[in-house]
């Protein structure tokens, strides 16, 4: 029996704020039980007494018109909490729960789907509360012989799944999410739903669900282009998780990995290499150069006061005690120096060493200090292995200069000679066997000083050449790279002024 009742207004409801959001959100339906007719709605639209769909306690029918065709743009109806809204047209009452309708000669169709709703329960709704408000009243339009459902339509975007619209009208009837929101995925599905509804305990359970799991990321994707359309109040666990909160947090991070690579973790080798894959990779060059050099100085600074302190201790005790203290300064300096050679390699490797090339050319007191270090027995038996460490961060340098690979000025490469050639000679003299597996390092470096100062004025080339005779010290046969050096300074020597050169 029907009984009359006020009449109201058939709406058309749709949200314009979230035309835009589609598919990122929308790439996982939600789970459903499959029914015998293979049409996952038929599940969905399963009819609860007192409850969700029921044609006998219900006092709405709700029209959910769904644009199939991908080509056809959705119309962007207007905001409901609107004053201003007027009214729109209701579509015909379909017998059916959901049916296919198209246009005559148009290449568009539209889906539209039928569900029973109680109005009390769609109150939970900003939405469809204010559709169901006082201010609708008036020359209702109700379905053809049945005056006691009120009749609304929403259209569904083509690019948005009817069974997510389903979905989150059964939740309108529970209190428990957790059984539907199961991942990421269903959560992602329904949160452009409920925001469009003004659902908002929906839409804070989708919220609350995302911000505790993991996502893939097409799923953080979808995420991040959901951030703009929720409230500042209720996205910011998201917004921390997906935006840094400072510019340079990528630096920072760097740093802070680099630092753990060279000091803390034990198996060193596989951290240093699985950091310099991060630092290759890394989008930014400039980042990685900036952080790179504040570490390069970092443990610059370190060995030199090591040295500085090994070199002129400033304390007072017995033998014992500064002997003691000499000993965990070299030991300090050599842990440094191995960082310090890792850094280097890694500088010149990505091509961001300029800075460090220019800062170990203007070292002369740490050079100083060195070959003080170096001209004393003790270090041997504390730190063997200091020299090498120091001369492999200066060949490294070298060899990028004499390659081209780093282009510093002139000045810049005269004093790299200048300051670090008396310690590679300081080291021949007083290394003395050289290891056999240095040998092949003290050579190179030689090779690349001699190929740098080929690069620099006769008068500077001249001045470097004349320090270099001990690397005849060999056998002749055995340094064809100082009689190649000595050859070409000659034979430019031999040439005439500029002046003659040009004819004048």
């Amino acid at each position: 029996m029907n009984n009359p009742g006020p009449r109201k207004k058939q709406r058309v409801g749709s949200s314009s704020r979230l035309s835009s959001y589609a598919a990122d959100a929308d790439h996982q339906k939600p789970p459903s039980e499959t029914d015998p007719s293979g049409d996952p709605r038929a599940s969905l639209l399963r009819s609860v007494p007192y409850g969700f769909n029921d044609p006998l306690t219900t006092d709405v029918v709700l029209h959910l018109l769904h644009l199939v065709d991908p080509l056809l743009p959705s119309t962007s109806l207007p905001d409901p909490l609107d004053p201003h809204l007027s009214a729109l047209a209701s579509p015909a009452e379909d017998p059916l729960p959901f049916s296919s309708s198209s246009s005559s000669g148009a290449s568009s169709a539209a889906d539209k789907v039928k569900v029973f709703l109680h109005s009390s329960v769609l109150h939970r709704s900003k939405y469809f509360s204010a559709l169901l408000s006082d201010r609708w009243k008036g020359s209702e339009t109700r379905a053809e012989g049945d005056d006691r459902h009120f009749l609304m339509t929403l259209q569904v975007s083509s690019s948005r799944s009817v069974e997510s619209y389903l979905t989150v009208l059964q939740l309108f009837y529970s209190d428990d999410f957790s059984t539907t929101i199961v991942s990421a995925g269903v959560a992602l599905s329904l949160l452009p739903v409920a925001l469009e509804l003004l659902f908002d305990d929906c839409i804070k359970a989708c919220l609350r669900f995302l911000e505790a799991v993991p996502w893939t990321e097409e799923e953080e994707k979808a995420v991040l282009n959901l951030l703009p359309l929720l409230p500042k109040e209720d996205s910011q666990e998201l917004a921390a998780r997906l935006v840094p909160t400072r510019v340079d947090s990528s630096e920072d991070m760097l740093h802070g990995l680099i630092l753990a690579a060279v000091h803390s973790l034990p198996n060193i080798a596989t951290v240093k290499a699985f950091v310099a894959k991060l630092l290759r990779d890394h989008s930014s060059r400039d980042s990685v150069g900036r952080v790179l050099q504040s570490a390069f100085m970092t443990s610059l600074r370190s060995v030199k006061e090591s040295l500085e302190e090994y070199s002129s201790p400033n304390v007072r005790g017995d033998h014992e005690e500064i002997e003691a203290l000499q000993r965990l300064n070299l030991h300090t300096a050599v842990v440094n120096a191995r960082h310090l050679l890792w850094l280097v390699e890694r500088m010149i490797e990505l091509r961001v060493a300029d800075s460090a090339v220019k800062e170990w050319s203007e070292q002369q007191t740490f050079s100083a200090d060195l070959q003080r270090a170096f001209r004393d027995d003790a270090w041997k038996n504390i730190a063997p292995g200091l020299p090498a460490l120091i001369l492999r961060c200066t060949c490294r340098m070298a060899n990028a200069v004499a390659a081209g690979s780093i282009l510093v000025d002139r000045q810049v490469r005269m004093r790299l000679v200048k300051d670090w050639l008396p310690v590679l000679l300081v080291c021949r003299e007083h290394v003395s066997p050289i290891p056999s597996s240095q040998k092949s390092l003290y050579q190179e470096l030689e090779e690349k000083f001699l190929q740098i100062i080929s690069t620099l004025p006769m008068s500077e080339s001249q001045e470097l050449l004349q320090q270099c005779l001990s690397f005849s010290t060999r056998n002749v046969d055995e340094c064809p790279h100082l009689v190649s050096a000595f050859n070409t300074w000659f034979r430019r020597a031999r040439r005439g002024s500029l002046d003659q050169l040009h004819g004048n």
